[in-house]
């Protein structure tokens, strides 16, 4: 079958928002009201917030508001790779906080145990599986990076299986794999939307007052209080947390340390026993291909495959737009390179394909700030690995809201801002060549032109 038929039939909405179970919205907020702290935002960032506030002092009155629902923007359409990094994988944050790499690895694996104690405590249905996640080379230079990885991982505290070909075929069979890399503990397959629902659920068990369809339109200083404008009705809290990440801060200076970079992917229909034999996978391991422009897959409860990544698409001015949401070029592409992967599974068909955007900074994992004396603090720059690190996110602001001192607040990753983007058109220009470069690396065996050494040198590079 051509691969451009099997996206004939597929749904332009994300697999995983497309739920009949999917939870009734909450009602708007309309008319005024006060609080302790309020959160604005309904992703993963927003929703921990919430729920961790109210679990460390249950008498704190916690409003959160969303623009949509719970989980609708990028919480609800990930891959559902719940990772334990807080610094997008080990050499991220090698790189960048070597003095620091062994506490920020620390409390990584810390907070994703503490995910799945909070998935168990809440009875969060979420398809909650903590099988690892392999990185497959598909050329044969990545493999020899294979081993160095390895080294190092197990060097910080990790436990990883290298895989052989005869090994890594034999727990996804593809002929493309060359080796593999397999974290066998600090990465959980999760539903992504179940998640967020869940802990929607979790917030309003415990008394979080959630406002669904009720977007945040200003956010201004009164005296010992802040105030926040919306559609209906008007805020007043003592603390703020801002939620928002790829959506434009509330906070206009905020708002060039991230940029929205819309990510792609596609769902098959479920694969019957004698496709499923012929993939193995009895594992139900994610994985990611080794290149730079890389593939995330992983198998949902019954028995489909996601496969994403790839392109990362910046659209000029960085606007977040529903439109921008499915892109037909990308999904032919994704489609040719899935049959690629998997020969054997010629004939099944797609029956999702969308897309969402990441909110990216230039160091690529999440970063914070305060504002308005104390009273405002601010989380995002997650970059495509938020999962497990919004819930690390929530504690910090919690910290930071708090005015405490604690091994998180103490962290150069919580005090340090990364740099900001160039304004247009320079931006534009930059990350286009920079894609470009990352492109023509992955057909040069991985050697880096002279702009992606430059922006290594600078502390802006990255290998994905």
């Amino acid at each position: 079958m051509d691969h451009l038929t099997s996206l004939r039939d597929a749904e332009p909405t994300p697999f995983w928002l497309d739920d009949p179970d999917r939870p009734q919205g909450t009602p708007a907020l309309t008319g005024g009201t006060t609080c302790d702290l309020l959160v604005v935002g309904g992703g993963y960032t927003g929703l921990w917030t919430a729920l961790v506030a109210k679990e460390r002092d249950p008498s704190l009155d916690v409003v959160l508001i969303e623009a949509d629902e719970a989980g609708g923007a990028a919480s609800g359409r990930n891959g559902g790779f719940c990772e334990s990094s807080l610094t997008h994988g080990l050499h991220n944050g090698l790189d960048r906080w070597p003095d620091e790499i062994g506490i920020l690895e620390r409390l990584g694996r810390e907070n994703l145990q503490a995910i799945e104690d909070t998935v168990e405590r809440h009875d969060i249905d979420c398809a909650w599986e903590r099988t690892g996640s392999i990185v497959v080379a598909t050329e044969p230079y990545q493999v020899e990076g294979l081993q160095h990885e390895a080294e190092v991982v197990a060097r910080y505290g990790g436990n990883p299986v290298l895989l052989d070909t005869e090994a890594v075929r034999a727990e996804i069979n593809s002929p493309t794999f060359l080796g593999g890399l397999w974290n066998k503990d600090d990465v959980a397959m999760v539903n992504p939307a179940r998640l967020a629902w869940g802990l929607k659920r979790a917030c309003l068990s415990l008394g979080v007052r959630v406002f669904e369809h009720t977007p945040a339109l200003s956010l201004d200083e009164r005296g010992a209080v802040m105030t926040t404008r919306t559609p209906y009705g008007r805020i007043t809290a003592r603390r703020v947390a801002l939620a928002t990440n790829a959506y434009p801060s509330l906070l206009r200076r905020h708002r060039p340390y991230t940029v929205p970079v819309y990510d792609y992917a596609l769902m098959t229909e479920p694969l019957s026993e004698r496709q499923l034999a012929s993939v193995g996978w009895r594992g139900r391991q994610g994985f990611a291909d080794s290149a730079n422009q890389f593939h995330y897959v992983r198998l949902s409860a019954d028995n489909r495959i996601l496969w994403g990544g790839y392109d990362a698409i910046y659209r000029y001015g960085g606007r977040v737009r529903a439109e921008h949401d499915q892109r037909h070029a990308t999904f032919a592409t994704l489609a040719r390179h899935f049959f690629t992967t998997f020969p054997q599974l010629d004939g099944v068909r797609f029956t999702h394909a969308w897309g969402g955007a990441i909110d990216t900074s230039t160091r690529f994992c999440v970063f914070f700030d305060t504002s308005h004396h104390g009273k405002v603090a601010y989380a995002a720059g997650y970059t495509g690995l938020g999962v497990g690190a919004t819930r690390f996110g929530a504690e910090v602001m919690l910290d930071l809201l708090a005015g405490e001192r604690t091994e998180r607040t103490a962290l150069d990753l919580v005090r340090r801002k990364p740099l900001p983007f160039p304004p247009e058109p320079v931006r534009s220009i930059g990350i286009g060549l920079t894609k470009w470069s990352l492109a023509r690396a992955d057909l040069n065996e991985g050697r880096r032109n002279l702009w992606l050494r430059s922006l290594d040198r600078f502390g802006l590079g990255f290998d994905s």
